[in-house]
């Protein structure tokens, strides 16, 4: 450790700034693996499929949006050394009320979402098996015991293994179709096709933007990093995350318009379409690649399942924490957030708790259709999450909460209100897509 050479504005003691090092990346990968999931694959697969190259300019775009976004949350992480939900609470109680109702909410659903996506590939890859909901329930409680008795450390280099996995995998497949150069070069000029917007708006803000974004900052501080001398070293680990993730969007465009577009191949919507490009994948190339693709396919789905065991538990704990002691504050929660907060949270009650509701509930809805009213529930709540996260931020980060030095800046600004502007419009588009 450096000596202490500062105090933050929390009155905490800084140490000198740490050098970005790529030997310090970790809780990046943890985001980047966690938030690119099955069905975000797919919706890029198919913008690529009826556009071709003509969008490849919105995944760009959506990589620095992304970049703004979890550099702001794990700034207030840093700067503050409060949480991100501790930040949430000051702004009033309504913050809580939404919280409370969207995580127990989204978590029955998604668990389901995630156990089936995981699912999916092993059944294809092993057909004569036991089928969809057998090894979907397999792939919840293998999520659920590894979270439960792993800590950050083994949790990161598993998540850096999955989306090494999927790098290889996704880039390797992109190769394969042969992309045209000079089309993807002339995809980075501004352009809407025809009845492109919603896909447009979609690569922007859709790909890797989910609530493991907010996460971002419990993983910083899990990872070790508690104050503003880590600041270098978290926007490097944060932009090799969303750049990461932009290769992933890139080479999934590459594919739908190599593979998809030309031969004006549909695709079905949802995990499934990845299904359907593995049965593409092996007419084109033969077994061996579409076999290849399936375990890419299933280290996406599994990687997003064990990073939302693990990160959004965490939220959860400190939303329980705070819950609990409003009066306290700090006294109670006030370790200045770092690796023995996080490793004390994920032995607590609440994140053990939370880890059940995501894993057993949710399986029910594996022989279940999901109520109506739920889905209603569902999608509205979740629409309004990424408009929350980025008009929060917004808020937080240019208010005395955060010292003088870590506030926004215009640049910031400006891309956190063209952020949360983004995620109101594809907040509207989601709620009127609803089967109301």
């Amino acid at each position: 450790m450096a000596e202490t050479s500062a105090t933050t504005g929390t009155g905490e003691p800084a140490s000198r700034p740490r050098k970005s090092s790529w030997k310090y990346i970790g809780p990046g990968i943890v985001v980047a693996a966690t938030g690119v999931g099955a069905g975000d694959l797919v919706a890029t697969l198919i913008a690529g499929s009826k556009f071709g190259y003509t969008l490849m300019w919105a995944a760009v775009i959506g990589c620095v949006v992304k970049i703004s976004l979890a550099e702001a949350a794990g700034r207030w992480h840093l700067a503050t050394g409060r949480t991100l939900f501790d930040g949430w609470r000051s702004l009033g109680p309504w913050t809580t009320v939404y919280f409370a109702v969207y995580v127990v909410l989204w978590g029955f659903l998604y668990g389901a979402t995630a156990m089936s996506s995981s699912a999916l590939p092993i059944v294809a890859l092993f057909p004569d098996g036991p089928g969809l909901k057998f090894w979907a329930i397999v792939t919840g409680l293998i999520g659920l015991a590894f979270v439960w008795f792993n800590r950050y450390a083994v949790f990161e280099k598993v998540m850096t293994v999955l989306i090494g996995i999927m790098f290889v995998v996704v880039v390797y497949v992109a190769a394969r179709v042969v992309p045209d150069v000079g089309a993807s070069f002339a995809g980075l000029l501004p352009v809407l096709p025809d009845g492109s917007l919603l896909y447009t708006l979609g690569l922007i803000g859709g790909v890797g933007g989910t609530i493991t974004m907010a996460a971002y900052g419990y993983w910083v501080n899990a990872k070790g990093w508690s104050n503003s001398s880590w600041m270098k070293v978290m926007r490097l680990d944060n932009r090799v995350a969303y750049i990461t993730t932009g290769v992933f969007v890139v080479a999934m465009l590459i594919v739908g318009a190599e593979l998809l577009h030309a031969s004006q191949t549909a695709l079905t919507s949802g995990d499934r379409g990845l299904i359907d490009l593995g049965k593409v994948l092996e007419d084109r190339f033969g077994a061996g690649t579409a076999k290849l693709f399936l375990v890419g396919f299933f280290a996406t789905s599994f990687s997003s399942l064990i990073g939302v065991w693990h990160g959004v538990s965490l939220m959860f704990a400190d939303f329980v924490e705070r819950f609990r002691a409003p009066a306290a504050g700090r006294a109670k929660t006030g370790e200045h957030e770092g690796a023995d907060v996080a490793e004390r949270r994920q032995r607590s009650l609440p994140f053990r708790a939370y880890l059940l509701w995501l894993t057993f509930p949710p399986m029910t809805l594996l022989w279940l259709d999901e109520p109506f009213g739920l889905v209603i529930a569902y999608g509205v709540l979740g629409a309004f999450f990424m408009p929350f996260l980025a008009l929060t931020l917004l808020w937080l980060l240019n208010s005395s909460r955060t010292p003088g030095e870590w506030r926004d800046g215009w640049v910031s600004n400006g891309m956190l209100a063209l952020s949360g502007l983004l995620f109101v419009v594809l907040c509207v588009q989601q709620v009127r897509e609803l089967p109301w």
